[in-house]
């Protein structure tokens, strides 16, 4: 989003060329991302943009949010009309867009949409990477749609029920149709904000993730191939800087994600499992939802820091498999020129071209996680001490998405994932409990009248 970004576009067209690169599909992909960005109001290449950005920020996720929950508390409501979660409802879903907004408004100002979407250094990648990457970039505005348009539907049937049903029981100003017809554009406006930007990062982390995965997709061919142990070396350092890099930019918002969430669950459950407090489908629909869109959020970045985390530290089982089969091929050879004995070879007791290849795969199984032997043809000719230092090397230098020196792998996501789940099950459990009551109670005064 700076403005030399067309200049800069411009200037990197004929590395993009020369690797076989679609500079028409790159194009048309940023101009997606862009207009998503403008759809929202993100967009801050100049001074009246950044204005107007800010300015609908402070509106849409503070000024109407704070108004509403005073003027619309309805406390004299009857039980149905009744929000009795709504500050923490505002609070939550208020914090969560102010997140992602300074997030993305600190990667614009520093960065702009090339630099960190790390399109500029693109060209260097092969053309497999690349039209990947192309993929991701036209898929993540769909990813976007199918998490903004299910709770913008459900939160905009909510509101017309809630302010259609009301009726004078409602504060409203001169007449009470037109008032309350502006309001309720104004609260689902609100509504359809927040939830964009906060699905925006976590839509954006998950694209910059993958493009990370694919690079270690390529990286894992080199084992395949003919290759110097140093070249492979510079390969993976530079995919490790790349983590580094998203790790250092993402891990405040990570973090501040995860605090947010547990506790506006640890809250939300203190709220609900009060004696006194009137829980029903009505007065705490609003506070599931919102719930469902913070957890599916944290749960969005978690699950793509916690594959490239599994796919960069499953190259250290690569190398180890890819350095044992070269040894024991070596070792064989060896033993040919002196025979004593018939000698069995990996090759003779687990055949590269087996039925394995023809057996039903685990999910996510590629090039970095398969059981199949690795070809050896090329692993020869490399020492026996420079493989053992580049398993070592490996060994001891994990790659992956960190949060403050914490590696974001499946462990934490399974453990943070079942802490927020249990969380939110509490509540959604006496919501269900309340509506098996209300069906039972009228079930029994239906067979007594």
């Amino acid at each position: 989003m700076e403005e030399g970004e067309t200049g800069l576009l411009l200037q990197s067209n004929k590395e993009l060329l020369s690797s076989g690169y679609s500079i028409h599909e790159y194009s048309e992909e940023i101009k997606k991302i862009k207009s998503a960005l403008t759809w929202v109001f993100l967009d801050q290449s100049n001074l009246w943009r950044a204005g107007l950005s800010w300015s609908l920020f402070f509106i849409l996720t503070i000024g109407v949010p704070l108004v509403s929950h005073f003027m619309f508390a309805c406390l004299t409501c009857d039980t149905m009309h009744q929000r009795p979660f709504d500050a923490l409802v505002q609070v939550s879903l208020s914090l969560f867009a102010t997140l992602s907004f300074v997030s993305l408004s600190s990667f614009a100002r520093k960065y702009g949409i090339r630099k960190f979407l790390f399109l500029d250094k693109l060209y260097e990648d092969s053309e497999k990477v690349q039209q990947g990457y192309t993929e991701q970039l036209h898929r993540s505005m769909k990813i976007l749609s199918s998490f903004v348009l299910p709770s913008f539907i459900a939160e905009s049937i909510y509101k017309i029920w809630w302010f259609s049903s009301g009726g004078t029981q409602i504060p409203y100003l001169y007449n009470a149709a037109l008032s309350n017809i502006f309001v309720c554009i104004l609260l689902i406006s609100s509504w359809l904000y927040r939830i964009s930007i906060s699905f925006l990062v976590c839509v954006l982390f998950r694209l910059i993730c993958s493009l990370q995965i694919l690079r270690l997709e390529e990286f894992a061919q080199v084992f395949e191939k003919e290759s110097d142990v140093s070249s492979i070396m510079i390969e993976h350092l530079r995919i490790r800087r790349n983590l580094r890099v998203i790790s250092h930019r993402f891990r405040v918002f990570i973090l501040s994600t995860l605090i947010l969430v547990t506790i506006s669950q640890f809250l939300a459950l203190l709220l609900i499992t009060e004696p006194s407090s009137t829980v029903n489908m009505f007065t705490a629909g609003e506070l599931a939802l919102s719930s469902i869109t913070l957890v599916t959020g944290l749960f969005m970045c978690l699950r793509s820091a916690a594959k490239i985390t599994h796919k960069a530290q499953a190259v250290t089982s690569l190398a180890a498999k890819w350095h044992a089969c070269a040894t024991i091929s070596s070792l064989d050879d060896m033993t040919e020129e002196t025979p004593m004995a018939r000698t069995v070879t990996p090759q003779m007791v687990y055949p590269i071209n087996s039925s394995w290849d023809t057996d039903e795969e685990g999910d996510g199984d590629d090039v970095l996680d398969n059981t199949n032997m690795v070809p050896i043809d090329h692993a020869s000719t490399i020492s026996y001490q420079k493989r053992q230092a580049l398993v070592t090397y490996f060994e001891h230098n994990k790659a992956g998405i960190t949060v403050y020196g914490f590696m974001l792998d499946r462990t934490w996501l399974h453990t943070i994932l079942r802490f927020n789940c249990l969380l939110h099950s509490g509540y959604s459990i006496k919501l269900l409990v309340f509506r098996k009551s209300q069906s039972t109670t009228r079930f029994l005064l239906c067979v007594c009248s």
